[in-house]
């Protein structure tokens, strides 16, 4: 029902940013902090509405007999909406809640037309708890009953009376609808960067994993197997003479007991810290080197040592990859090349540390012209596992490994690591 004396009231609270919504939905149970402000907002804003257009009611139309109606609904309206702020409980709810304040403000933008910009809240609070399509659908019917209501209220007509309340209802959905994807485009992006993260650091994990056995298969190879392919060959030459030469074959057993002993206190420092044993208190490489000269000295090798160059501090991982070097070089010589002399020479220069491994060995032959074989020699001449090693342990440092030999004539193994910061190579 019209009144005469009522004219068309501006927007008392206009429609605004909804806010940057987490996602497309807003989950009244699961709220954030900004959640809970812009719902707090919108309650007040709703409450203060309402009252402004009952307090206009009493004062225009105290004597209607239409008050008690409107009053009752006024209250029951600031109730629940209320009610829905203090608790706001699951999405259903809400829903519910939502549906019970629509139909009385309908009842009551009926009986009242000036209730009708309470409908400016009520589009977000739509927008928030519906499903895109039902929330367009809700504020397309909430926009419409406010255009017939303002059209009610005016004395003539007015164009602003038709259009404004559309276009409010449009504006406010359309600023919804853009943050809300955009939220949930960047919740997304957010997702896939802290998977991309995850996998990052599990391939990390994995190579981590996979180059630590690597470390530790070269340094075994290095350390105990070499030194029980050692005590296997003497203990086979000690069968072999145990009853023909009693005195040979206990030399070769107190050889082997030596070895095992050695290869003992390797397998403890590897445990402890992976660094060789003839390196161990303070050890400085070139006497690391003479010792392990004088050990493997025996049953028709001989290893001579010879260190140039000033007598400088290398670091301890160049020194241990050097010695390993050398320890994997006269495992591979006693065992393959049938040499009778082997020498080590370690050359310190200001920037360059170079081990050099000689033996008068049988030697093998060079790369065929066009072949696929790799230029520092593989396949492995030597077999086994230890020039591969050799490579990926200098490799690592930055440094080369370079191998000469001819047939007959014996070979030359030179591995050079460089003493000034250098970016390791992969292995």
């Amino acid at each position: 029902m019209r009144h005469p004396d009522d004219h068309p009231q501006p927007p008392s609270a206009s429609p605004g940013s909804p806010g940057s919504p987490a996602s497309g939905a807003f989950a009244p149970g699961a709220q954030t902090r900004d959640d809970r402000l812009l719902s707090a907002l919108l309650t007040t804003a709703f409450v203060v509405l309402l009252a402004g257009a009952l307090l206009r009611y009493v004062l225009k139309h105290g004597d209607s007999d239409r008050l008690p109606w409107i009053v009752g609904l006024s209250v029951v309206l600031a109730v629940v909406q209320v009610a829905g702020q203090a608790r706001p409980g699951s999405r259903r709810a809400g829903r519910v809640r939502l549906a019970v304040v629509v139909a009385c403000w309908v009842v009551v933008v009926l009986l009242a037309p000036s209730f009708a910009w309470c409908a400016v809240p009520l589009i977000h609070t739509a927008l928030r708890l519906l499903p895109t399509r039902s929330a367009v659908a809700l504020v397309t019917a909430l926009a419409t009953l406010v255009v017939l209501a303002e059209l009610r209220l005016a004395d003539g007509f007015d164009p602003n009376h038709l259009l404004l309340p559309p276009v409010v209802a449009a504006l406010a959905t359309g600023v919804f609808v853009y943050l809300t994807r955009e939220a949930t485009r960047r919740q997304h992006l957010i997702d896939d960067l802290v998977r991309t993260r995850r996998e990052l650091a599990a391939t990390e994990r994995r190579e981590g994993t996979l180059a630590e056995r690597q470390r530790l298969s070269r340094e075994i190879h290095d350390s105990l197997a070499q030194g029980l392919s050692s005590q296997n060959m003497l203990l086979q030459a000690a069968d072999r003479q145990w009853d023909t030469d009693p005195r040979a074959a206990r030399t070769h057993l107190r050889t082997a007991a030596s070895i095992a002993a050695h290869g003992l206190t390797e397998a403890r420092r590897l445990v402890h810290d992976l660094a060789p044993a003839d390196l161990a208190e303070g050890a400085g490489l070139a006497q690391a080197l003479a010792t392990l000269a004088a050990r493997e000295s025996r049953d028709g090798l001989t290893v001579r040592f010879h260190a140039e160059g000033p007598d400088t501090h290398l670091p301890d991982q160049a020194a241990s990859a050097l010695l390993r070097t050398a320890q994997g070089a006269l495992a591979n010589i006693r065992e393959h090349s049938g040499a009778r002399t082997a020498a080590l020479t370690l050359t310190c220069l200001d920037d360059t540390v170079a081990l050099d491994v000689a033996d008068d060995g049988r030697g093998f032959p060079a790369p065929e012209p066009g072949g696929t074989r790799d230029p520092l020699g593989d396949p492995d001449p030597l077999r086994g596992h230890g020039l591969p090693a050799i490579r990926a342990r200098l490799r690592q440092l930055g440094g080369t490994l370079a191998i000469e030999s001819t047939p007959g004539e014996g070979a030359v193994l030179t591995a050079t690591i460089p003493l000034t910061p250098a970016t390791p190579l992969a292995p």
